[in-house]
C-alpha cells in the first residue's frame, strides 16, 4: 500500500505516518527499489499498535522503546511486557479518575435538573 492509501484507511495525515516511522514509533517501513514507502501487512501491523498506543495514551520516548526491544528480538519480551504493564496501570488510574468526574457530573446534573424543574 502507498503512504496516501494506509493515511486513508487509518485516518490520520501522510505527515504523522513519516513521523511515526522518523522518530521510530514504527520500525523502517518496506520500500520499493526506488524508495518508495510500500507498507507491507507487518508494516499495517505496526501502524495500528503504535495507533493503539498513542490512543491508550503511551509517550512517544516509550512507544520508541518498544519498538527497539521488539527489534532486539525474544531476549527482550520480559521487558517489552513491563513496558506494557505500566501503560495498562497508567490507562485504569486515568479510567478511575474518569469515572469519578462523570459521578460528580451526574450528581450536579442531577441537582441542577432538579432546580430547574422547581422554577
Amino acid at each position: 500500500m502507498t503512504i496516501k492509501q494506509v493515511s486513508e484507511k487509518y485516518s490520520i495525515s501522510q505527515d504523522t505516518l513519516r513521523y511515526y516511522e522518523k522518530v521510530g514509533m514504527i520500525p523502517p517501513v518496506t520500500r520499493t527499489a526506488g524508495g518508495i514507502r510500500d507498507y507491507q501487512e507487518r508494516d499495517l501491523g505496526w501502524v495500528e499498535l503504535a495507533l493503539c498506543l498513542r490512543n491508550a495514551g503511551m509517550s512517544v520516548e516509550a512507544m520508541v522503546e518498544y519498538v527497539r526491544l521488539s527489534q532486539e528480538g525474544d531476549s527482550t519480551k520480559k521487558d517489552r511486557l513491563e513496558l506494557l504493564k505500566k501503560q495498562k496501570e497508567a490507562i485504569v488510574e486515568r479510567r478511575d479518575r474518569i469515572d469519578r468526574a462523570l459521578e460528580r457530573l451526574d450528581s450536579k446534573i442531577a441537582h441542577y435538573e432538579k432546580a430547574v424543574e422547581g422554577q
